[in-house]
């Protein structure tokens, strides 16, 4: 019998296939995107990241990320053989060896740059006369006899220095190298000799045999210890005046260890291993932070000491770099979940559309199976084999284009979610379909929303739903989007939250003012307004499902434009921050000014539009604050509570900047920065500009604009200052938030006319002046003076993989959001597209004309799909704005790069994001209608009215 039923259900799958294949067809094209879909998104977050973890290894000191197990040399009550056996190469080969096989996984080593040796760790002075004294201090010189100098430096004169015969405590002569820029620093020739004392101060001559040149300097092997490669100027603390003296390192010969164990520079043995992130992947932070904390006080350590010592000691800045990237990962994950639930979900609802688009189709055709004698069993089977023989080789293809397409990544992760798009479909269609034919029917009551009356059940759920929408809000907008254990799933789906309860609420009320606006319109002449707006009102189109596939698409495309346009304008503020204009040109110190012959030549260049002269002086000392800590009238000036805004006792000390207020506001308007109010700052009466030369009397009041907290300590009423441009009172007459031209949140403007030096140290630019032109004019006037470029530095924002990859992420999901919505308008047209079919064949039997027909599916178009786009902009603008308080965009935008802005940067709505996918909704509704109309048009009406058809 299982043979004979197996062998009856082919040829029905077989007949089913050919008699509709473009069904099949679409199905399968759908399953297979949204498997591909479902499968590259844990994949791609495996691999931005597996890079962001590699790239924080690579880009990372040397001398952070490389491991360094050190030990001091050998106990003095060792025999001396047995001391001078323990520095020479072949036992720290040895033991490097044993120190490599006993890293645990996912350590790696890049075995190319590991180094051993012997090294001195207190610097010896060298007395030699030739070397540099730049303040009558001796130079201090580190040893060290590393393996590998030939392997990773080329000789660039004389010759590399050998042991001649071998080297032993006893040796009083060994030869050495220094690197080129060693060489120069300090005045060492080929030959030359250094000594270096014993313990028992005997000296040890080291002669200079050859001069080398580093392979790759900023490799780990030169950059692991900086003073191997480049010599460094230092202060000597210990001195009680400021002294400065050279340091450096000579380079000795491989063998020449054992001749360091007699000197009194505290010399230790040490393998350095950097590590090779090449075989590393995101998921392998956790299990390499454990491993690093193993090795430095744990059960690693002591495997380390059974192999290299029982003084051993390991040290590596690894660790750190490591937990610096799960950071940022667990700060970006949040915010990536809340594109994934939302894109997730209408992916899920739109496989739902397209199975209750399937099962309408081929109702009447399971009706007749059924009153027939038909089980639900037998039905429900022959639709999963016919449904899964479509939809799992397209989820199989998904996954495998995934994979291709996304290189690194877990398997595994991706599998399942595709694996779940396959299910669902393979589920929802059977059941679907077969929960329609519980009882047998011969015909199907009405499908139009005429007789829907809500259940007492859909309350409930609604309800639920309602109070989970509005705990989520409430979560995420007081907590944000980190939880604790992870990401909380329910705070990341606020966005599919609030908007499923829109479409609830929308679906509702939708037929209402549809039903009331035909009451007007059946007294005007003419049925096409009448019967389009009356079956609009009814239409099952416009059901929970359709709506809800498309606020949730519309709601994510918007929460995904206004991620990106949010992480944009913040990287944007973050480069005007620190620049303060499209370029700024500036003194390498701080008291440099700049000459008016370059202020001239670099405002005439091409592109250049504006020109703010600026004087800026630091640190300068406020009064002390006045009592009740009043403030200036901020009217005009605005009085903003961003960055600038502080407490009067923290406002000690201040930056003053003299402007030239015309130039300066127009900077203000050019930049986008709060409008500077110029007027306040005429030079009339006390405050009159200075002649060239002249000197301000200490009763000279100038008016400021100053920032709130400056504001605040000074009060409304004059109070003198000292400053280098001269000494005089200042009286705030206004408040401004921030200004162009400093960082510091406390600031001090004031008329630059009015001081006596009047020099400006900045000159702040707008415009677009070509890089290489504006250089040349700055370096023809001295290369004293430093050139920024706004889009330069806004250009260091984007610098990680997890950051670029995150808002690749993003951008994938404002398009899928986009192309979902529209494949939702098109499944809900396509479902009522036969009942339309009909309608117009009966109704061109009564007259109607084609052009008539069009109007009329236009008609009845166009207020379902203004109800999705009016609902979808106001979902998308109502989620931003209530989870823009808990969801913070600096990990995204700023995180990573030095010296930026870490003040929160929260979502924005992107008004492309939000109106492009809604219009496209209804442009879509629209063509649609119009082509079903000329298609209908185009063939007679003996299909559609066939005796035997419901309708």
């Amino acid at each position: 019998m299982r043979h004979n039923d197996r062998a009856a259900s082919a040829p029905w799958i077989r007949t089913r296939l050919r008699t509709a294949p473009g069904t099949a067809t679409a199905l399968a094209v759908l399953v297979l995107v949204t498997a591909f879909l479902a499968a590259a998104f844990p994949r791609a977050v495996d691999a931005y990241g597996t890079k962001g973890l590699r790239h924080d290894i690579l880009t990372a000191d040397a001398g952070r990320s490389t491991l360094e197990v050190a030990r001091p040399q050998p106990g003095l009550e060792l025999p001396q053989a047995q001391r001078d056996e323990e520095a020479r190469s072949p036992e720290l080969a040895r033991v490097g060896a044993g120190l490599l096989k006993a890293l645990p996984e996912p350590l790696r080593a890049d075995t190319s740059s590991v180094a051993y040796g012997v090294r001195t760790s207190k610097p010896a002075v060298a007395n030699e006369p030739w070397l540099p004294r730049p303040e009558a201090a001796p130079p201090k010189l580190t040893y060290v006899a590393q393996s590998g100098l030939k392997e990773h430096a080329t000789l660039a004169s004389g010759a590399w220095p050998t042991t001649p015969q071998e080297v032993t405590s006893d040796s009083r002569a060994v030869q050495g190298a220094v690197t080129e820029e060693t060489a120069a620093e300090l005045n060492v020739k080929v030959g030359a000799t250094i000594a270096l004392l014993t313990a028992a101060q005997e000296p040890i001559t080291v002669t200079i045999t050859g001069i080398v040149a580093p392979r790759d300097p900023q490799g780990s092997y030169w950059s692991s210890d900086p003073l191997l490669r480049t010599p460094s100027l230092v202060l000597d603390t210990a001195s009680p005046f400021p002294v400065h003296y050279w340091t450096g390192t000579v380079l000795l010969a491989e063998g020449s260890g054992p001749a360091l164990l007699s000197t009194a520079a505290e010399p230790v043995l040490f393998w350095r291993i950097p590590p090779d992130p090449a075989g590393l992947t995101g998921p392998d932070d956790v299990r390499l932070a454990s491993v690093i904390a193993s090795l430095e006080s744990g059960p690693g350590l002591l495997k380390v000491r059974r192999i290299a010592g029982d003084t051993a000691v390991f040290a590596t800045g690894l660790g750190h770099i490591v937990e610096a990237n799960a950071r940022m990962r667990d700060a970006i994950s949040p915010v990536i979940a809340v594109a994934a639930l939302g894109i997730g979900s209408v992916a899920a609802v739109v496989l739902l559309m397209t199975g209750a688009l399937i099962a309408g189709r081929r109702k009447a055709e399971l009706a007749l199976m059924r009153s027939r004698g038909g089980s639900l069993r037998g039905i429900g089977g022959r639709l999963l084999a016919e449904t899964a023989v479509t939809v799992l080789p397209a989820s199989a293809l998904g996954l495998l284009l995934a994979t291709l397409v996304v290189g690194e990544g877990r398997f595994w992760p991706g599998a399942l979610a595709a694996a779940g798009v396959g299910l669902l479909v393979c589920v929802a269609l059977p059941l679907r379909t077969t929960l329609q034919h519980i009882r047998p029917t011969l015909h199907g009551a009405r499908e139009d929303m005429v007789s829907a009356r809500p259940s007492r059940r859909r309350t409930v759920a609604e309800l639920t739903l309602l109070v989970l929408a509005v705990g989520a809000v409430t979560a995420l907008r007081r907590r944000g989007t980190s939880a604790e254990g992870g990401t909380d799933l329910l705070v990341s789906a606020a966005p599919v939250l609030v908007a499923l309860i829109a479409a609830l609420v929308l679906v509702r009320i939708y037929p209402l003012p549809l039903r009331l606006a035909t009451r007007p319109v059946a007294r005007l002449r003419g049925a096409i307004g009448f019967l389009s707006l009356a079956r609009a009102g009814r239409s099952s189109a416009g059901g929970a499902l359709p709506l809800l596939a498309l606020l949730l698409a519309l709601a994510t495309a918007a929460f995904g434009g206004s991620v990106i346009a949010g992480i944009g304008d913040a990287r944007d503020d973050a480069a005007l921050t620190s620049v303060g204009a499209d370029a700024r040109i500036s003194g390498a110190s701080e008291r440099a000014t700049l000459p008016d012959e370059l202020v001239r030549t670099v405002r005439d260049l091409d592109g250049v539009r504006g020109a703010a002269p600026v004087r800026i002086e630091y640190s300068v000392n406020m009064p002390e604050a006045v009592a009740g800590g009043g403030g200036a009238n901020g009217d005009g000036a605005g009085t903003g509570s961003g960055s600038g805004s502080g407490s009067a006792d923290d406002a000690k000390v201040a930056a003053l900047v003299g402007v030239d207020p015309a130039s300066y506001a127009e900077l203000a308007r050019a930049t986008g920065l709060p409008a500077f109010p110029a007027a306040r700052l005429k030079a009339t009466g006390s405050s009159a500009p200075l002649p060239e030369g002249a000197k301000a009397g200490p009763d000279r009041v100038l008016p400021a604009i100053a920032s709130p907290a400056v504001a605040a300590r000074l009060g409304t009423e004059p109070r003198a200052i000292a400053t280098l441009s001269g000494d005089f009172e200042v009286q705030v007459v206004g408040t401004v938030p921030r200004v162009a031209s400093v960082t510091p949140t406390d600031f001090l403007v004031v008329n630059s006319a009015a001081l006596e030096q009047k020099a400006p140290t900045t000159l702040l630019l707008t415009g677009a002046p070509d890089p290489g032109k504006l250089r040349a004019a700055v370096e023809a006037s001295g290369k004293e003076y430093a050139v920024q470029l706004r889009s330069e530095e806004r250009a260091r924002y984007v610098n990680t993989p997890m950051q670029a990859g995150a808002e690749r992420i993003y951008l994938a999901a404002v398009a899928a959001g986009a192309g979902y919505a529209l494949l939702a308008v098109l499944l809900s047209l396509l479902q009522t597209a036969p009942e339309r079919k009909t309608l117009l064949a009966r109704l061109r039997t009564m007259g109607l004309t084609t052009g008539q027909g069009r109007k009329l599916l236009a008609f009845e178009a166009t207020p379902q799909a203004l109800l999705a786009a009016g609902g979808g902009l106001f979902t998308g603008w109502a989620t931003i704005v209530l989870l823009s308080p808990g969801i913070d965009l600096v990990p995204l935008a700023l995180a990573g790069v030095a010296g930026s802005d870490t003040s929160p940067v929260l979502l924005r709505t992107d008004l492309w994001s939000l109106a492009l996918p809604a219009a496209g909704v209804v442009a879509l509704a629209a063509a649609v209608a119009g082509v079903q109309a000329w298609w209908a048009s185009r063939r007679g009406s003996i299909t559609e009215l066939r005796a035997g058809d419901s309708r």
